[in-house]
């Protein structure tokens, strides 16, 4: 399809789309293409005045009398229980707390105490290194007793033997987007009598999740990305009833069954509450409540039939540069294996990134070695935003505006 068809379909699709109210609910500035919400999600309208509400009235006049006058105390189960229902859980089995490693700390000693007799935990080379990092800060501090590796994604699940007490996966990689099938993985996972822990962070307020369904035990994900929290916003846990008799070694005195009984003894509270560490983050749970809650009008069978629409007409549109310029798709071809973020890889992929933004107002990400990607946000973008963004893509390229040593420079944080 020419380029001219591909925007009168995306012009149709803008006009018919159930979900554009939600793009004025945010604070986007004109001109703006934000193809970044899969790493950080753009500022909803509402949250500004939560802010302030929590911040002068709830802070500034109630002081301490807020953890009970405003449910602060509780707001980690209360958000918790929200986020559940974008994953498919069931109340009482997800808590917005802390942030995804030390959540991903938290699963994985649970899971070791529930399989004491198994001393091998795996993951995925290719992984979001802090997955790894936690596993491996568990294998040095155990002196050996607990042996964590990472194998081949093709060969994971293969590695899985009767030592193996848990399994740490991401649903939709960070950099590919490859999605993996949560029901048979789980399956294939629990049949070898290991435990399944599953990184949500680039699926939750994405991908339409069935955790219930899927009998899964243990998930994390973070709460900046799609459910567009604020930077640093918590995370999230789910743990499965099932798995709720577990201690996790992070005992915390939120955790405790009576915190404001300041015992000596630590006695974990009930259910997933043990599952809590220390004082909520009162500021960044009311930021994140705002999100949650707009991700909650939305229907998300809706939100991922847009996913999809918005990664076709990406990568059609995309076409004719990979020929011309050398961009290469790093992503699966097929919508139904991959989430909601899109990566090419090429030679000049940061130096590309760096041109975009600062000549063109459009903000991708890079992740090393060679990759960009697009993140295709159902509830900030539009379809014509798409094309428009590959546009001024092509004239970063033809131009060759990247080739400069500025924009070849790496920034701290890319």
């Amino acid at each position: 399809m020419s380029k001219a068809g591909l925007m009168e379909q995306a012009l149709s699709w803008d006009a018919q789309d159930p979900l554009a109210e939600f793009r004025n609910r945010f604070q986007i500035r004109d001109g703006l293409i934000y193809l970044d919400g899969n790493s950080l999600g753009c500022l909803p309208k509402a949250t500004l005045d939560r802010m302030n509400d929590t911040i002068e009235r709830e802070w500034g006049e109630g002081l301490i009398s807020s953890w009970n006058d405003a449910d602060w105390a509780v707001a980690p189960q209360r958000i918790g229980d929200k986020i559940a229902r974008l994953i498919g859980a069931q109340p009482g089995e997800v808590i917005a707390a802390d942030s995804t490693s030390v959540n991903i700390f938290k699963a994985l000693t649970a899971a070791l105490s529930l399989r004491p007799d198994r001393s091998t935990i795996l993951t995925e080379t290719t992984n979001f290194p802090t997955d790894s990092y936690m596993m491996q800060g568990i294998e040095q501090f155990s002196g050996g007793r607990i042996s964590a590796r990472a194998i081949e994604p093709s060969n994971v699940l293969e590695a899985i033997d009767e030592t193996t007490a848990a399994v740490l996966l991401t649903h939709v990689h960070y950099k590919t987007s490859k999605a993996r099938d949560l029901f048979e993985t789980t399956q294939r996972i629990q049949q070898s009598g290991a435990l399944v822990i599953w990184d949500l962070s680039h699926s939750t307020g994405a991908l339409d999740i069935d955790l219930t369904a899927a009998n899964a035990d243990f998930a994390v994900g973070c709460g900046y990305k799609f459910l567009n929290g604020g930077p640093g916003a918590p995370a999230f846990i789910y743990v499965a009833k099932r798995n709720q008799s577990a201690q996790p070694v992070l005992s915390g005195w939120f955790g405790h069954a009576q915190p404001f009984a300041f015992e000596e003894g630590y006695r974990p509270a009930d259910g997933v509450d043990r599952f809590l560490c220390g004082t909520p983050y009162v500021l960044g749970l009311a930021a994140l409540e705002v999100g949650v809650d707009m991700m909650l009008e939305a229907e998300m069978t809706a939100v991922r039939a847009k996913s999809v629409a918005m990664g076709e007409l990406l990568i059609k549109a995309m076409e004719p540069l990979c020929g011309r310029y050398g961009f290469v798709l790093a992503s699966p071809a097929q919508a139904e294996d991959r989430g909601s973020h899109i990566g090419y890889s090429h030679e000049n992929a940061y130096a590309i990134v760096q041109a975009l933004r600062d000549e063109h107002d459009v903000i991708a990400d890079f992740r090393t070695p060679d990759i960009i990607r697009f993140g295709l946000t159902p509830l900030t973008l539009r379809y014509r935003d798409v094309l428009d963004g590959v546009a001024r893509l092509e004239n970063v390229c033809r131009d060759k505006s990247w080739d400069n040593s500025t924009y070849r420079t790496q920034s701290a944080v890319t």
